[in-house]
């Protein structure tokens, strides 16, 4: 929470912290984290999560949709690729980047360690023109 605000105050801003909120309820589902990646030209990273219980109800597709259209289309962002990473064993999260149109680049391994385990990382990721033309052929209501 101290590093979102923290990065909240810098400018020009290179991260967001964004809450997922159910329309009809108001109630928190999740979150959102578009940032930029500094350690890649023109790359920024997406970080996401939704409570178990709001899993499968489509959630997960449209905030990621809405997380490419906040990152791709704000001036502090701007990036040229948008990255993120999961565990192996998270089918829920590759079915969610592949309905958005994200790649499977390939394994980072022993990437995370959780648990006193080190955990291999699959990445995904999408590239500006890729997001641009999948949003064309979409309309508001999708």
């Amino acid at each position: 929470m101290a590093r979102s605000i923290a990065a909240a105050a810098k400018m020009p801003r290179g991260e967001y912290a964004l809450a997922v909120v159910e329309r009809e309820s108001a109630e928190l589902v999740g979150f959102g984290r578009p940032a930029l990646d500094p350690h890649q030209q023109g790359g920024a990273t997406l970080g996401f999560a939704l409570r178990p219980r709001s899993w499968g109800a489509g959630y997960g597709v449209e905030m990621v949709r809405l997380l490419f259209g906040f990152g791709f289309g704000f001036d502090d962002l701007r990036p040229h690729r948008i990255w993120g990473a999961r565990s192996p064993r998270n089918e829920a999260s590759a079915r969610t980047m592949a309905a958005v149109g994200m790649v499977e680049e390939g394994v980072i391994r022993e990437h995370v360690l959780k648990g006193g385990v080190w955990r291999d990382s699959v990445v995904h990721a999408i590239l500006d023109r890729e997001w641009r033309a999948a949003t064309q052929g979409r309309t508001a209501g999708d």
